[in-house]
């Protein structure tokens, strides 16, 4: 995800904006932007990340090496995403095919963002931190965002989890026998 810290106007759960009001907000100036590259575990609700310059294939490589770091005893980690083209990059097709490697992509069909869980939980990000939200300065927007990721969605995860997952249902492995 690429965030920029201007406040994005957006109407009000309680209706205290109507479409077509014209409203005034304050915005910051400057073009800093955060890059946020992340990955939401369905079933632990775990969210690693990683901030990085770019949003590429080295970032994805990143990010996968964190999930394998992260998930020592699975054998297998599942990894559903989007056809971004960084996804696709050699770099990528690369690292997967190490003989160690323990990550599987699953590619989402196109222009099916409802089926990928990490952008409804933007979409909750964006609610909760940027839309009619003003930071006054950068780094209170980077602030926000890792508190968000850090503080918020722990402890809040169940008010947000139908939200970002209700396309979604664990099976458990208790009742099922898992074939490869």
């Amino acid at each position: 995800m690429r965030c920029t810290p201007n406040t994005s106007p957006a109407r009000c759960r309680v209706g205290c904006v109507r479409k077509g009001d014209k409203v005034a907000v304050r915005r910051t100036s400057g073009r800093q932007r955060l890059n946020l590259h992340a990955a939401l575990n369905l079933e632990t609700f775990h969210c690693p990340l990683i901030e990085a310059e770019r949003i590429d294939a080295a970032s994805t490589i990143a990010l996968l090496e964190k999930l394998e770091a992260a998930n020592p005893d699975k054998r297998r980690i599942h990894v559903i995403l989007d056809n971004a083209r960084y996804h696709h990059a050699r770099l990528v097709r690369q690292w997967l095919e190490r003989p160690d490697c323990r990550i599987s992509l699953v590619f989402l069909p196109a222009y099916a963002p409802h089926l990928n869980a990490i952008e409804r939980l933007w979409g909750v990000l964006h609610r909760e931190v940027t839309h009619n939200r003003f930071h006054a300065s950068f780094g209170h927007f980077v602030e926000a965002i890792f508190d968000f990721f850090r503080r918020r969605l722990p402890r809040e995860w169940k008010t947000w989890r139908d939200t970002v997952i209700d396309n979604f249902r664990i099976i458990s492995h208790k009742e099922f026998r898992v074939l490869e």
